[in-house]
């Protein structure tokens, strides 16, 4: 039996959206420590969204460029399951993330085109994250993706009516969707609730 693809719902802003999740129950939900974004969230509200949610959810920090030491000191909070890193970040950063820390460390990669796929390939992550950008919404040209041969989420221009068509060609291992699953730049329940349905279905 295939395994189901994981799902990531990111960019968690408000206390209705820890409903609907612990309703529809994701893999994964996104909290982002990044100030430049419009979906950044502090650190005692993803404290406060981390006791709201069911516990079979994990809890996913974004950072952009951030020092390992800050990023450490978040995830020692409890705040946090997994790591993301969505900036220029090194090999080595991300490296002394994992010893700082002890957590899984996702890596986001641009994708832009085919000569893109090589450096992510070669990470030291312990799973890849394609985009095509920092949540502009817009898919990349996912034929770049018949090269790759790790596991990674695929990201950028997912709703509820592409990403079956997207999993039953690609198989990536998760998808991840923010703006995809939102109406007027909030989560919408009944978008999040179709996405994970198709997923699953």
């Amino acid at each position: 039996m295939p395994m189901m693809c994981k799902i990531k719902i990111c960019g968690i802003m408000r206390d209705q959206d820890c409903d609907v999740l612990n309703e529809v129950l994701p893999d994964l939900a996104g909290f982002i420590f990044w100030n430049k974004s419009r979906r950044c969230i502090t650190l005692d509200t993803a404290l406060r969204f981390r006791e709201k949610l069911d516990r079979r959810i994990k809890t996913v920090g974004v950072f952009v460029d951030e020092t390992p030491e800050r990023i450490a000191e978040t995830a020692a909070t409890g705040a946090i399951d997994v790591i993301q890193l969505h900036g220029h970040e090194t090999d080595g950063t991300i490296e002394l993330v994992k010893k700082l820390t002890g957590k899984p460390v996702v890596k986001a990669f641009v994708i832009k085109g085919a000569a893109d796929i090589d450096p992510a390939m070669k990470s030291k992550a312990d799973m890849l994250l394609l985009d095509n950008g920092r949540g502009t919404g817009e898919s990349f040209d996912w034929d770049n993706l018949e090269d790759v041969d790790r596991l990674y989420y695929l990201a950028g221009g997912l709703d509820p009516d592409n990403v079956y068509a997207a999993i039953d060609r690609y198989a990536p291992y998760g998808v991840d969707v923010s703006s995809g699953v939102e109406t007027n730049g909030q989560k919408d329940p009944d978008k999040i609730r179709r996405f994970v349905k198709a997923v699953r279905s």
